[in-house]
């Protein structure tokens, strides 16, 4: 069996993915900074490899999924990655050319610089909910960084992972990109490689057993987590406009979106207009309910069986439960249509939890205060979303909350922007990727100070006491 033969198994040996991490140590110790043209070249073949496998990626994530919207496919897997090569490739030479420092009047005559150098051998740990944006999107910023880079697909996606596959051995060598799938075994395995940095997409969970494997290797961590994010309606913003800009966010791949809103918070006496409106778009947007084939499903029987599980506590200790369509579920084929959910407690389990489906509890304030210490005294979310146009509490709300990014009057779309970082803070992740940021994450920083034939470091070595040190030591202390 050859290497690249052992690795499309399902099943790794440990063994196999050491000797890919040394063989990638190897070709790229050989090769430590590869050129502006090497890593466009590198950039561009996976944007024509990525474009020609779109037919087959979206039917494949359909066969994962049961059912899944080929648009959503389109918009949240394939898009993104696009726009990502296509930004990072207009601005990689500026974002690679070294960055000249200040040396200060202490260390002159001397030249600062910082030079970008690449990591090495990066890991990338991939989810089932977006298989392609979530495995490519980090790839490219590795690319684009100069490294290399193993990536541990999701055991849950196998048809998706069997397309990747073949596009990534056709566009790379085994000792520049590398696939794996496994179980949790084999993802134990993985994230206790000595990589040179390893980025982890998942739960805040597994991400704790992530970061403490990582820990014995001082290997630096990327945690794209979750958490539960708040939508927060403002007195100001009119209920119509409210909805149409969260309920796409919700609606997206079934609500199975670590940005998704997960809760919503809505002034007292709006709650009844607002489930009002809610049904009244959803059922615009999807009139055919767990039929409509625009609905993706969700992805398998174990993560329907927790929703509806969730569903039934929540049922049992009180929460009254109004799906958005009278067709609601279909237990056979794990569908299931957005259920709004009221009169829930901080006992549910789904108000602990992060929900990552199609169920949105909705919370009733009094007062704005009341609603933003909800959002302060709990766990911080890897997003925020704040609907309204008073602009003296767009910016209370920017600057005494916090959260991994924002959206005012939108959702999920912050995600979108290549020319902003993405990332978690505490609960929901740390460290970020993305845009100039990603290229950063994957990148050391390293500080060059060069001098000519001429120094001053003579006048400040022993012995100690003379003049002219003494009245250095007066100058700059002060």
């Amino acid at each position: 069996m050859t290497a690249i033969e052992e690795i499309k198994t399902h099943h790794i040996d440990s063994a196999v993915m050491e000797k890919t991490l040394q063989s990638q140590r190897d070709k790229f110790l050989a090769d430590p900074m590869p050129s502006l043209q090497q890593r466009l070249d590198k950039l561009n073949a996976l944007k024509r490899a990525l474009l020609s496998a779109t037919t087959p990626l979206c039917e494949a994530l359909s066969q994962d999924y049961g059912q899944r919207s080929t648009h959503d496919s389109l918009m949240a897997d394939i898009l993104p990655c696009v726009t990502n090569i296509n930004y990072t490739v207009k601005h990689l030479k500026k974002w690679m050319k070294p960055s000249r420092r200040h040396s200060g009047l202490m260390l002159a005559p001397a030249k600062v610089e910082v030079i970008y150098q690449p990591l090495g051998v990066v890991g990338i740990v991939v989810p089932w909910n977006f298989p392609v944006m979530l495995s490519l999107g980090p790839l490219i910023t590795a690319l684009a960084a100069g490294n290399r880079a193993m990536l541990k697909l999701s055991e849950f996606t196998p048809n998706t992972n069997k397309v990747l596959r073949d596009l990534l051995s056709d566009t790379f060598s085994h000792d520049e990109v590398a696939v794996f799938e496994g179980e949790a075994d084999t993802a134990a395995a993985f994230t206790a490689l000595p990589f040179d940095h390893l980025l982890f997409t998942g739960s805040t969970t597994v991400g704790r057993h992530v970061m403490h494997a990582a820990a014995d290797n001082l290997t630096p961590v990327t945690l794209e987590l979750g958490g539960k994010t708040p939508a927060l309606i403002a007195p100001d913003m009119p209920l119509e406009l409210a909805v149409e800009r969260m309920i796409y966010g919700k609606s997206l791949n079934a609500g199975q979106i670590c940005v998704a809103p997960d809760y919503v918070l809505v002034p007292e006496e709006k709650v009844d207009d607002f489930v009002a409106e809610y049904l009244k778009q959803f059922g615009k947007m999807y009139p055919q309910g767990v039929a409509s084939q625009d609905f993706t499903s969700v992805v398998n029987t174990r993560q329907y069986e927790r929703l509806t599980q969730w569903l039934d506590e929540a049922k049992e200790q009180g929460a009254r439960v109004i799906p958005c369509h009278s067709q609601a579920r279909d237990d056979q084929q794990h569908r299931m249509i957005t259920h709004l959910l009221l009169n829930t407690t901080d006992t549910m389990t789904l108000m602990q939890e992060e929900i990552f489906g199609p169920l949105l509890p909705v919370l009733p304030y009094q007062k704005i205060s009341q609603a933003l210490d909800y959002i302060r005294q709990r766990p911080r979310p890897l997003a925020l979303y704040l609907m309204s146009f008073d602009a003296e509490l767009q910016n209370e709300v920017k600057t005494t909350t916090h959260s991994g990014g924002m959206c005012i009057n939108d959702s999920v779309l912050h995600v979108g922007a290549d020319d902003a970082p993405f990332g978690g803070i505490g609960p929901s992740g740390m460290g970020h990727y993305h845009g100039k940021e990603g290229f950063l994450t994957f990148s050391k920083a390293k500080t060059v100070l060069s001098r000519g034939k001429f120094t001053t470091t003579k006048l400040a070595t022993p012995p100690y006491g003379g003049w002219i040190q003494k009245l250095m030591l007066a100058f700059f202390l002060r």
